[in-house]
């Protein structure tokens, strides 16, 4: 079992240690986690440094509660597209497939509109840096998306500020510029009829329906790293998951 050190609150140590374990397939869906007092123990901490690592885990999505029963990994639905993106930029340096091409449409400082303000945590000013883009392949769009940083990230990172495209993408050059890396995501979707300005983007009928994909990467901290929106045309797949029958 890992030591606890300084440099990071301990319930989030615990909570990242566990994390890794479900993302490396080492605690699989269904599998039970340790329960409080088995970690208070193991760990040398308080039963609600404990309780807090496990409340952290079930906010991140990777865990549920079961009343009298303990507590559980839960089956993980990922965004294909934005893990994929993720995973080539690491690998390869760069974010597209060859044939894949992005397009940014706008990129600077603007007020955060009430959503992108409450996932990004902007206490005070609403002040952010967003990038617009519209990404293609030889068949047209595939989707139009548009990425949020707070203040402090955007002048940190000023090529965010730049409508050149960022090869390695822009959550890669955000750690490598602020030294914060993401260290997990939270996806909420939902479909509804494109705006005028998402058809325009996407080569659409004005209304035409859309997925719209809110996507919120966290730090190690677990703070908010960026905010993105994206847009998905229809036809156009991106979300997998498998799972088994039984």
């Amino acid at each position: 079992m890992p030591q606890i050190e300084e440099a990071q609150p301990k319930y989030l140590q615990i909570a990242h240690y566990i994390r890794d374990q479900i993302l490396r397939g080492d605690l699989r869906p269904g599998d039970e986690v340790p329960s409080e007092r088995q970690l208070a123990t193991d760990w040398n901490v308080s039963r609600p440094t404990a309780a807090r690592s496990l409340e952290a885990l079930s906010s991140q999505g990777l865990v549920e509660k079961r009343q009298g029963s303990g507590t559980y990994v839960r089956s993980l639905e990922v965004n294909r597209r934005a893990r994929e993106l993720y995973g080539r930029a690491k690998q390869t340096g760069k974010i597209y497939t060859p044939g894949e091409y992005a397009v940014i449409t706008s990129a600077g400082w603007l007020d955060a509109p009430d959503h992108v303000a409450e996932a990004l945590q902007l206490a005070k000013s609403r002040r952010a840096v967003h990038r617009r883009r519209v990404t293609n392949n030889a068949t047209g769009p595939i989707t139009l998306s548009t990425s949020w940083f707070s203040t402090d990230v955007g002048h940190r990172a000023p090529r965010l500020l730049d409508p050149e495209r960022i090869q390695e993408g822009t959550l890669m050059y955000v750690e490598q510029m602020t030294g914060r890396q993401g260290s997990y995501a939270e996806d909420r979707m939902c479909a509804r009829g494109a705006t005028e300005g998402e058809a325009a983007d996407l080569g659409l009928p004005a209304g035409s329906p859309v997925l719209i994909v809110h996507h919120v990467v966290y730090d190690l901290q677990d703070r908010p790293l960026e905010f993105a929106e994206a847009t998905y045309p229809p036809e156009r797949w991106a979300f997998e998951q498998g799972y088994p029958l039984t």
